[in-house]
């Protein structure tokens, strides 16, 4: 295990490091989250009784070593609170995205032989009892907002409240209880289950260790230094190793401060709120933030249009240099001084980074375009590179040291190679301990001590990897050309107006591509035209939105080979949310579901009147 830095909390799974980080952080802060409008902080001191008293009322309830309890929940603290009440009672946990439908939550907790599971409220519990016949194992279910709740009498359901109550009861007659289970798992054991997508059939269930997590929080103390003077956000759904790692583990780690959004759509607003000094987003925010901007700037005067375009110029002139590695020359960094002064310091308050020290991007591609224009307002945009199987990034950019459109050099935790078939392969103490009841499917996985990606890409002389695409994702067209699509969607979602792409061709004659419309700036761009329309579907079949995007397709065309280009385009007409099968939770659109749900769709571009 890797030997702490200073300040750091120490332990080798879990549970031992959130009792340190209790006892010698105390009434430092550990978290915040609005009641009634307003943040309420939670101490260390707070969040140890808390974690104690959801513990020992599992224990209480029958709660034994190596049981799995789920969580189906938004991020919140209450989600902290039941993983590590669940982690300390010596369990293992597994995470359920709160937008999957009953039959998902059966499969899960059938999977994962869960015994306990936690739910947010009402919505949520309806889909547990709409499947717990079928479910053997499952003996209790807490709920943690019990609003239209209080006259439910049901003998295997009780409130969060009730279970610390329980626990409290618990832990007078048994002071030593939480010391004892603290000591019954070791490094090497079972800690989390994280359920892939399931993007090609069932969702696997990722079985992560303690040793798997404590090393990864180490290394990224290692590259992207936190403690507890940093401000983060929780918003990403935990049940994701992205945010589950980053955003929860490593600050028990780090000390750096907890802020959950109150919900994903607050996310604009809380971040001005909450003006974080660390900020992880997946490439779908930050696109969102630069579309606010750009908009914002359309909007405004000849003057403060032309400041807009002298000051980033400015910016990208230095960026520039700095992703060359080459010094900035003292009379442009004076410029760049009073650029921040009169405008990009603006424009950093207005998307509420203008404390931080740096941002991160990971779980998807990200244009590198943008990345360059997050450096020219003084920002480093870190872009990691890591999956479920691997505990997160393997890869990252240093501070200082960004080559925008590469994922950055291994990590110190890490071994990383591109094989002879161009496949990124991982080795190392984090990565994860297999596939829960999939053997074979584990060593299909991780072959000759090597994690297989899937994803393909290639590594330049400094060491800097870089993704061009998913191995299952390279398009080969009917003229026996391979085409990585990733690298046109891209480009595309730095449009204000296209919020994702995918692009079609295999086995085609030429390229198309399905295109999901930015729905709020395409909305004000309509209007500012007085382009009438009645709601989204409408506004997707206005001639003139769709020569929008096609000017915005053209504009992408002229950068890629003619073999290259899109030659024809349609537009999803439903407004799709992480609630629909075509969407990860991260916002990405499934490209094997969209094919096989969009056939009709894909197919009139290739008819011959298309």
């Amino acid at each position: 295990m890797p030997a702490p830095a200073p300040g750091t909390a120490r332990g080798d799974t879990v549970p031992r490091m959130f009792w340190d980080a209790v006892v010698t952080r105390g009434d430092q802060v550990a978290m915040r989250q609005k009641d009634l409008g307003i943040w309420k902080p939670v101490s260390w001191r707070e969040l140890g009784v808390i974690v104690g008293e959801v513990s020992a009322g599992l224990i209480a309830l029958g709660y034994a070593s190596g049981e799995v309890a789920s969580v189906l929940s938004n991020t919140n603290r209450e989600w902290v609170y039941a993983d590590l009440g669940a982690l300390c009672a010596a369990g293992v946990v597994n995470g359920i995205y709160p937008t999957d439908a009953s039959s998902q939550v059966e499969y899960l907790c059938a999977d994962s032989r869960t015994t306990v599971i936690f739910v947010e409220d009402e919505e949520q519990l309806d889909k547990v009892l709409e499947v717990r016949a079928r479910l053997p194992q499952l003996r209790h279910v807490i709920v943690f907002d019990m609003e239209g709740l209080r006259d439910l009498a049901d003998p295997q359901v009780l409130s969060l409240e009730a279970l610390r109550a329980l626990g409290r009861d618990h832990l007078a007659k048994n002071p030593t209880l939480l010391a004892a289970r603290a000591e019954v798992r070791g490094a090497d054991d079972l800690a989390i289950l994280v359920y892939t997508s399931g993007t090609t059939g069932r969702p696997k269930g990722a079985m992560i260790s303690h040793k798997n997590i404590i090393v990864t929080c180490h290394a990224y103390n290692s590259f992207l230094p936190q403690g507890p003077a940093d401000e983060r956000m929780a918003f990403l759904p935990l049940c994701h190793i992205a945010e589950r790692i980053g955003g929860e583990y490593f600050p028990l780690l780090t000390g750096s401060v907890i802020n959950f959004v109150e919900n994903p759509d607050t996310v604009p607003e809380n971040v001005r709120e909450i003006q974080p000094t660390t900020f992880t987003a997946v490439p779908r925010v930050w696109e969102k933030f630069y579309s606010a901007v750009l908009i914002r700037i359309r909007e405004a005067t000849r003057l403060q249009q032309w400041a807009y375009a002298w000051a980033i110029g400015v910016g990208m002139r230095r960026a520039k240099l700095q992703e060359q590695w080459q010094p900035v020359p003292t009379g442009l960094e004076w410029q760049f001084k009073l650029a921040r002064f009169m405008v990009l310091d603006n424009i950093r308050r207005m998307i509420g980074v203008h404390r931080a020290r740096f941002l991160v991007t990971g779980a998807a591609p990200i244009s590198p375009d943008l990345v360059r224009w997050y450096m020219a307002l003084g920002l480093d945009m870190i872009e990691v590179w890591g999956m479920t199987e691997s505990c997160g990034a393997v890869t990252s950019n240093p501070l200082g040291r960004v080559r925008p459109g590469s994922i950055g050099p291994a990590t110190a935790h890490a071994e990383v190679k591109i094989s002879t078939e161009g496949e990124l392969l991982v080795k190392g103490a984090s990565v994860f301990m297999g596939y829960l009841n999939l053997p074979e499917k584990t060593a299909e996985t991780i072959r000759d001590g090597w994690l297989h990606t899937g994803d393909v890409g290639r590594v330049d002389a400094d060491g800097y990897f870089y993704i061009t695409d998913r191995m299952k994702d390279i398009i080969i067209t009917a003229g026996g050309k391979n085409i990585t699509p990733s690298e046109f969607e891209n480009q595309l979602k730095f449009s204000p107006y296209i919020t994702d792409a995918v692009v079609i061709g295999d086995k085609r004659a030429y390229l198309s591509c399905l295109v999901m419309i930015d729905h709020e700036n395409v909305e004000q761009w309509a209007q500012e035209r007085s382009i009438p329309f009645s709601d989204y579907k409408s506004l997707t079949r206005r001639p003139e939105v769709i020569g929008l995007i096609g000017e915005e397709i053209e504009k992408v065309n002229k950068l890629f080979a003619r073999v290259e280009q899109i030659k024809q385009f349609r537009l999803i007409e439903n407004k799709l949310t992480p609630e629909d099968e075509e969407l990860t939770p991260t916002m990405k659109l499934k490209r094997k579901l969209v094919g096989e749900k969009y056939r009709d769709l894909i197919d009139s571009m290739y008819s011959k009147t298309a």
